[in-house]
């Protein structure tokens, strides 16, 4: 029985909302709404999980470990097929993103108009001249992150979403390169937790002194798919002025 409930809450269609007022969002843009999904691995993304979305999408992202050794890419492009229906779609690689071959995952998303962030940035404006920037690094488990990079070309006044699968880049950050939010996943929250306890931290936000971090339980398993005390889950943000 244990069993059981551990591989139904590996296949759960969880959708965690967030809404998240900060000062520094530019008031001219109102209000930006996020489907971020992390940790997909060997999971179909079922349609149940979309139709939970309660709202538009203006941004999708993908927060690395897409998939993994010994998954089809059929299966992966399905994936991608469906999360670039919901609108624009960026990607930034987790640590097992590399075992199917960096070219040709780089190939596949590119082929459906996915803008992949390696270590740099892109930038949307406002009527009003006001900027929201993207900043998406690779991953940091295989030393491969380059935050540095990744700000070039960047500026103070914009507001700055950092995307990294691991949330260790938390520890790179400094307040003077303004990064607002970070979304991360690659903990699936300690996947398997007992008595409350497990390799991770549940999946949550924190609000830490110069940003806020959100760390997904993440969409997939890794290993064994089962999960206890972290359910499956997928996050819709809508991030608003104060």
């Amino acid at each position: 029985m244990l069993l059981l409930f551990m591989f139904i809450e590996a296949r759960k269609n969880r959708l965690t909302k967030h809404h998240i007022k900060f000062n520094t969002f530019p008031k001219s843009v109102g209000s930006l709404s996020i489907f971020f999904i992390s940790d997909i691995h060997r999971r179909r993304i079922s349609t149940h999980l979309l139709e939970k979305i309660p709202e538009k999408v203006d941004l999708v992202i993908i927060g690395g470990d897409l998939t993994e050794s010994g998954v089809p890419f059929s299966r992966v492009e399905e994936n991608i097929k469906l999360l670039r229906k919901l609108g624009p779609t960026f990607f930034v690689f987790g640590n097992n993103d590399y075992e199917v071959g960096k070219n040709e995952l780089e190939a596949l998303l590119l082929k459906h108009n996915i803008t992949i962030l390696n270590n740099s940035s892109t930038s949307f404006t406002s009527a009003n001249g006001e900027k929201i920037t993207l900043v998406g690094v690779e991953d940091t488990s295989k030393r491969r992150d380059k935050l540095h990079h990744a700000l070039e070309h960047t500026s103070p006044s914009e507001f700055k979403i950092l995307i990294s699968h691991n949330p260790d880049i938390q520890k790179k950050v400094h307040p003077k390169d303004g990064i607002s939010i970070i979304l991360s996943g690659h903990t699936h929250g300690g996947q398997i937790r007992f008595l409350g306890l497990g390799l991770y931290e549940k999946g949550k936000l924190h609000y830490l002194e110069n940003t806020v971090l959100l760390v997904s339980n993440g969409y997939g398993t890794t290993s064994l798919p089962l999960r206890l005390g972290a359910p499956a889950e997928a996050n819709y943000l809508v991030l608003s002025s104060k």
